[in-house]
Protein backbone atom coordinates (compact mmCIF):
# COMPACT_ATOMS: atom_id res chain seq x y z
CA UNK A 1 0.00 0.00 0.00
CA UNK A 2 1.28 3.48 -0.90
CA UNK A 3 1.79 5.95 1.92
CA UNK A 4 0.63 8.78 -0.35
CA UNK A 5 -2.77 7.34 -1.29
CA UNK A 6 -4.26 5.04 1.35
CA UNK A 7 -7.15 2.67 0.66
CA UNK A 8 -9.10 0.96 3.43
CA UNK A 9 -11.92 -1.50 2.85
CA UNK A 10 -14.59 -1.79 5.52
CA UNK A 11 -16.47 -5.06 5.23
CA UNK A 12 -20.07 -4.69 6.32
CA UNK A 13 -22.97 -7.12 6.17
CA UNK A 14 -24.41 -5.22 3.18
CA UNK A 15 -21.10 -5.14 1.28
CA UNK A 16 -17.80 -3.28 1.13
CA UNK A 17 -17.27 0.42 1.86
CA UNK A 18 -13.97 1.84 0.57
CA UNK A 19 -12.18 4.81 2.14
CA UNK A 20 -9.52 6.42 -0.08
CA UNK A 21 -7.32 9.05 1.60
CA UNK A 22 -4.73 11.34 0.02
CA UNK A 23 -2.04 11.38 2.69
CA UNK A 24 0.18 14.43 2.23
CA UNK A 25 -1.03 16.79 4.99
CA UNK A 26 2.29 18.64 5.20
CA UNK A 27 1.59 20.01 1.69
CA UNK A 28 -2.19 20.38 2.11
CA UNK A 29 -2.59 16.98 0.44
CA UNK A 30 -1.12 18.15 -2.85
CA UNK A 31 -1.01 15.14 -5.15
CA UNK A 32 1.91 15.71 -7.51
CA UNK A 33 2.43 13.33 -10.42
CA UNK A 34 2.97 10.28 -8.20
CA UNK A 35 -0.20 10.96 -6.21
CA UNK A 36 -2.35 11.38 -9.32
CA UNK A 37 -1.06 8.11 -10.74
CA UNK A 38 -1.70 6.31 -7.43
CA UNK A 39 -5.17 7.78 -7.10
CA UNK A 40 -6.11 6.54 -10.57
CA UNK A 41 -4.70 3.10 -9.75
CA UNK A 42 -6.60 2.94 -6.44
CA UNK A 43 -9.97 3.55 -8.11
CA UNK A 44 -9.22 1.16 -10.95
CA UNK A 45 -8.50 -1.58 -8.39
CA UNK A 46 -11.70 -0.78 -6.49
CA UNK A 47 -13.71 -1.11 -9.71
CA UNK A 48 -12.88 -4.82 -9.71
CA UNK A 49 -14.44 -5.38 -6.26
CA UNK A 50 -17.84 -6.92 -6.93
CA UNK A 51 -18.89 -6.47 -3.30
CA UNK A 52 -18.12 -2.74 -3.29
CA UNK A 53 -21.17 -0.60 -2.50
CA UNK A 54 -19.78 2.92 -2.04
CA UNK A 55 -16.45 4.77 -1.81
CA UNK A 56 -15.44 7.81 0.24
CA UNK A 57 -12.61 10.07 -0.95
CA UNK A 58 -10.93 12.52 1.42
CA UNK A 59 -7.64 14.10 2.47
CA UNK A 60 -5.62 13.36 5.59
CA UNK A 61 -5.90 15.67 8.59
CA UNK A 62 -8.46 18.38 9.23
CA UNK A 63 -7.12 21.26 7.11
CA UNK A 64 -7.23 20.12 3.49
CA UNK A 65 -9.17 17.89 1.13
CA UNK A 66 -6.72 18.34 -1.75
CA UNK A 67 -4.75 21.40 -2.72
CA UNK A 68 -4.25 20.21 -6.28
CA UNK A 69 -0.87 20.60 -7.94
CA UNK A 70 2.43 20.43 -6.11
CA UNK A 71 3.81 23.82 -7.16
CA UNK A 72 7.32 22.98 -5.94
CA UNK A 73 7.30 20.01 -8.31
CA UNK A 74 5.71 21.89 -11.22
CA UNK A 75 8.24 24.72 -11.42
CA UNK A 76 10.94 22.41 -12.79
CA UNK A 77 8.80 20.34 -15.15
CA UNK A 78 9.60 20.09 -18.84
CA UNK A 79 6.82 20.62 -21.37
CA UNK A 80 6.50 16.83 -21.76
CA UNK A 81 6.38 16.27 -17.99
CA UNK A 82 3.76 19.01 -17.53
CA UNK A 83 1.58 17.30 -20.14
CA UNK A 84 1.97 14.02 -18.26
CA UNK A 85 0.91 15.64 -14.96
CA UNK A 86 -2.30 17.02 -16.52
CA UNK A 87 -2.97 13.70 -18.25
CA UNK A 88 -2.87 11.89 -14.90
CA UNK A 89 -5.30 14.38 -13.35
CA UNK A 90 -7.68 13.43 -16.15
CA UNK A 91 -7.07 9.71 -15.65
CA UNK A 92 -7.65 9.97 -11.89
CA UNK A 93 -10.92 11.83 -12.44
CA UNK A 94 -11.91 9.36 -15.14
CA UNK A 95 -11.28 6.41 -12.79
CA UNK A 96 -13.45 8.05 -10.11
CA UNK A 97 -16.28 8.67 -12.55
CA UNK A 98 -15.99 5.14 -13.97
CA UNK A 99 -16.27 3.45 -10.56
CA UNK A 100 -19.53 1.46 -10.80
CA UNK A 101 -20.74 2.64 -7.37
CA UNK A 102 -21.21 6.13 -5.87
CA UNK A 103 -18.18 8.11 -4.72
CA UNK A 104 -18.62 10.58 -1.85
CA UNK A 105 -16.18 13.48 -1.57
CA UNK A 106 -15.58 14.12 2.15
CA UNK A 107 -14.29 17.69 2.00
CA UNK A 108 -12.57 18.55 5.26
CA UNK A 109 -10.73 21.76 4.31
CA UNK A 110 -8.95 23.41 1.37
CA UNK A 111 -10.19 22.22 -2.03
CA UNK A 112 -8.27 23.97 -4.80
CA UNK A 113 -7.36 23.45 -8.44
CA UNK A 114 -7.07 19.78 -9.33
CA UNK A 115 -8.57 19.04 -5.91
CA UNK A 116 -11.76 20.83 -6.91
CA UNK A 117 -11.78 18.99 -10.25
CA UNK A 118 -11.41 15.67 -8.42
CA UNK A 119 -14.23 16.61 -6.04
CA UNK A 120 -16.38 17.52 -9.06
CA UNK A 121 -15.72 14.02 -10.44
CA UNK A 122 -17.30 12.46 -7.37
CA UNK A 123 -21.03 11.75 -7.25
CA UNK A 124 -21.81 13.67 -4.05
CA UNK A 125 -19.93 16.25 -2.02
CA UNK A 126 -20.21 17.03 1.68
CA UNK A 127 -18.06 19.82 3.11
CA UNK A 128 -17.33 21.51 6.41
CA UNK A 129 -18.17 25.14 7.09
CA UNK A 130 -14.45 25.99 7.32
CA UNK A 131 -13.60 24.64 3.84
CA UNK A 132 -12.36 26.87 1.01
CA UNK A 133 -12.78 26.23 -2.71
CA UNK A 134 -11.15 27.68 -5.80
CA UNK A 135 -9.50 27.36 -9.20
CA UNK A 136 -6.47 29.64 -8.74
CA UNK A 137 -4.32 28.36 -11.62
CA UNK A 138 -4.42 31.62 -13.60
CA UNK A 139 -2.79 33.36 -10.63
CA UNK A 140 0.25 31.14 -11.31
CA UNK A 141 0.21 31.68 -15.08
CA UNK A 142 -1.29 28.32 -16.03
CA UNK A 143 -4.76 27.24 -17.21
CA UNK A 144 -7.08 24.94 -15.29
CA UNK A 145 -7.07 21.23 -16.05
CA UNK A 146 -9.56 19.67 -18.45
CA UNK A 147 -11.88 18.46 -15.67
CA UNK A 148 -12.87 22.07 -15.07
CA UNK A 149 -15.40 21.25 -17.80
CA UNK A 150 -17.40 19.38 -15.12
CA UNK A 151 -18.05 22.55 -13.13
CA UNK A 152 -20.77 24.19 -15.28
CA UNK A 153 -23.01 21.15 -14.78
CA UNK A 154 -22.75 21.69 -11.01
CA UNK A 155 -22.54 25.45 -10.53
CA UNK A 156 -23.49 26.99 -13.89
CA UNK A 157 -21.45 28.75 -16.53
CA UNK A 158 -21.35 32.14 -14.83
CA UNK A 159 -19.91 30.90 -11.54
CA UNK A 160 -17.48 28.65 -13.43
CA UNK A 161 -16.18 31.59 -15.46
CA UNK A 162 -15.79 33.62 -12.29
CA UNK A 163 -13.73 30.83 -10.71
CA UNK A 164 -11.42 30.09 -13.64
CA UNK A 165 -10.89 33.67 -14.89
CA UNK A 166 -10.59 35.53 -11.59
CA UNK A 167 -9.22 32.83 -9.31
CA UNK A 168 -10.79 34.14 -6.11
CA UNK A 169 -11.71 31.42 -3.57
CA UNK A 170 -15.23 30.57 -2.46
CA UNK A 171 -16.13 30.00 1.16
CA UNK A 172 -18.12 26.89 2.07
CA UNK A 173 -21.42 28.74 2.35
CA UNK A 174 -21.08 30.04 -1.21
CA UNK A 175 -20.00 26.61 -2.49
CA UNK A 176 -23.18 25.19 -0.98
CA UNK A 177 -25.37 28.03 -2.25
CA UNK A 178 -24.14 27.69 -5.83
CA UNK A 179 -24.59 23.91 -5.84
CA UNK A 180 -21.06 22.54 -5.59
CA UNK A 181 -21.81 20.99 -2.21
CA UNK A 182 -24.90 18.88 -1.62
CA UNK A 183 -24.44 19.00 2.15
CA UNK A 184 -22.77 21.60 4.42
CA UNK A 185 -21.94 20.67 8.02
CA UNK A 186 -19.95 21.83 11.01
CA UNK A 187 -16.64 19.93 11.38
CA UNK A 188 -18.08 17.66 14.08
CA UNK A 189 -20.88 16.68 11.73
CA UNK A 190 -18.68 15.61 8.82
CA UNK A 191 -18.36 11.90 9.56
CA UNK A 192 -21.98 11.52 10.74
CA UNK A 193 -23.07 13.23 7.52
CA UNK A 194 -20.97 10.86 5.41
CA UNK A 195 -22.30 7.86 7.34
CA UNK A 196 -25.89 8.98 6.77
CA UNK A 197 -25.31 8.85 3.01
CA UNK A 198 -23.48 5.51 3.25
CA UNK A 199 -26.31 3.97 5.27
CA UNK A 200 -28.90 5.13 2.74
CA UNK A 201 -26.89 3.68 -0.15
CA UNK A 202 -26.39 0.37 1.68
CA UNK A 203 -30.14 0.19 2.34
CA UNK A 204 -30.84 0.29 -1.40
CA UNK A 205 -30.55 -2.58 -3.84
CA UNK A 206 -26.90 -3.16 -4.91
CA UNK A 207 -27.80 -3.77 -8.55
CA UNK A 208 -30.14 -0.78 -8.63
CA UNK A 209 -27.39 1.51 -7.34
CA UNK A 210 -24.91 0.24 -9.93
CA UNK A 211 -27.45 0.76 -12.68
CA UNK A 212 -28.15 4.28 -11.43
CA UNK A 213 -24.41 5.08 -11.52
Amino acid sequence: MSKLVLTRIERRAEGHVAYVTVNNPGKRNALGLAGKLLLAQAFRRLARDRLLRVAVLTGAGDRSFMAGADLAEMKDLTRKEAHEVHTWVHRACEAIRALPVPVIARINGYCFGAGMEIAASCDMRIGVTTAKFGMPEVRFGIPSGMEACLLPHLIGWGKTRELVFIGDPLDAAEAYRCGFLEKLVEPAGLDPGVEQWISSILAAGPRAIRLQK
